[in-house]
């Protein structure tokens, strides 16, 4: 039976900011997120039967795949890069999940996310506050998950720090939909302003 349900992940890959023209340099590069940190975000985002997975920024399609793998959910993985693309399609093929996951070649700021469910963010925290419009604009209830950065002035529900590779320890933050907004001012340390 095919699980309908909607996990956004928003990777650390090639996130295309521009419709017109499909030469545009990705706003990031392809980091793939560790694997044990892609078990423990999809455990945070408490996939349930119905959900539907969307990567955003999808890189080699490892959160999409491991997600319609454990909880046989359909998943969309979505990159600008033509060669992340195709290495996410061959993922899926070869995990026997290409029935489940499909991948598009689009622009992460022009999806329409009103269905989706769960949201799964590795993006720099510039990006993350530019998705923020349409993140308010999920259903009630709806979960985020980011790999290491947050999202501005929103207040995480969870924060979860672990070592995940040999780098030390990262952060994963979940935010349900509608989220609380911190008060007061917070610095940022990537770009220097309180």
């Amino acid at each position: 039976m095919l699980n309908r349900a909607l996990v956004i992940f928003l990777g650390a890959s090639t996130a295309w900011t521009g419709a017109a023209d499909a030469e545009r340099k990705p706003d990031v590069g392809f980091v793939p997120t560790p694997m044990a940190a892609v078990g423990r975000m999809i455990e945070m985002a408490e996939i349930k039967p119905g959900d539907v997975v969307y990567d955003l920024g999808c890189g080699d399609g490892r959160i999409v795949v491991a997600a319609a793998k454990l909880h046989g959910v359909k998943a969309i993985g979505v990159d600008i890069s033509a060669e992340r693309v195709a290495e996410s399609r061959e993922r899926a093929r070869a995990a026997g999940v290409e029935g489940l996951v499909k991948i598009r070649q689009a622009d992460i700021f022009d999806l329409d996310l009103d269905s989706a469910d769960v949201v799964f963010l590795y993006l720099t925290p510039r990006l993350n506050e530019r998705l923020m419009p349409q993140l308010r604009r999920l259903k009630p209830g709806a979960r985020i998950i980011s790999y290491e950065f947050d999202m501005g002035a929103a207040k995480p529900v969870e924060v979860v720090r672990e070592r995940f590779d040999q780098f030390g320890e990262q952060k994963i933050y979940k935010w349900i939909v509608p989220w609380k907004e911190n008060a007061g001012s917070a610095w940022d340390i990537f770009t220097l302003r309180p």
